[in-house]
């Protein structure tokens, strides 16, 4: 039996991801360049962007919401979910990441279903409010304010709407109540609120991979 190391952890991703999503030029395009610019390699992982795919297609989502764009890695994801007809609006803090996401979605080829929005995600939320329900919402930005973006994630979606959140293990550090990082603060709020909340019914996952001891969660709005 192979040792639970992150080295091993890596190669297994390395594998699924070879067996199950392949080679992508323009995926990988997004990459290089995101890498070239400098941004910080936090992107989801190849499986984890399929994985993303694939919950949208599942769950017939049409109008997604992306919190946190980077290079836009995941939004080309969940932009080739939506379809032709469909509609991605994705809010990105820094409007150097969403330059560079925005070349590499329109060269993926669908551009034309993505809106990117500049600004904190904060302040460019309650914008967004009367609209259409957003079907799905993906939620990758600063973990202090999870709260904040489950609250809008149940007011600009519908009874059904899925939302996933990422980052939730945070190398095991979750469990620990007495933390004094933020991040791991505002990951332990979201779940209590995913937990707590009415508005939501959810689970989550921990993970190993690529990006090391990590995790995600799922839950779907049943009272907004």
């Amino acid at each position: 039996m192979a040792d639970s190391t992150p080295a091993n952890w890596r190669l297994t991703d390395d594998y699924l991801s070879a067996t199950l999503v392949g080679h992508d030029a323009q995926l990988e395009a997004a990459l290089a360049a995101q890498t070239e610019a400098g941004l910080p390699a936090i992107e989801v992982a190849p499986v984890a962007g399929k994985l993303l795919n694939l919950i949208a297609r599942m769950s017939g989502a049409r109008r997604i919401l992306e919190i946190g764009t980077l290079g836009g890695y995941s939004t080309i994801w969940l932009a080739r979910a939506a379809g032709a007809d469909g509609e991605v609006v994705t809010i990105e803090a820094e409007p150097e990441n969403a330059a560079i996401a925005r070349a590499s979605i329109d060269a993926a080829g669908v551009g034309e279903r993505v809106a990117i929005r500049i600004g904190r995600a904060s302040d460019v939320l309650p914008t967004l409010e009367g609209s259409e329900p957003f079907d799905l919402v993906f939620i990758d930005a600063d973990k202090q304010s999870n709260t904040i973006y489950l609250d809008w994630a149940a007011t600009l979606g519908r009874d059904g709407t899925v939302i996933a959140l990422d980052n939730i293990g945070r190398d095991g550090e979750v469990v620990r109540a007495d933390s004094v990082d933020p991040m791991v603060i505002g990951t332990r709020d979201a779940l209590r609120m995913l937990a707590e909340d009415p508005r939501f019914d959810a689970t989550a996952l921990q993970t190993v991979g690529s990006k090391g001891w990590d995790g995600f969660a799922v839950a779907l709005v049943v009272a907004s």
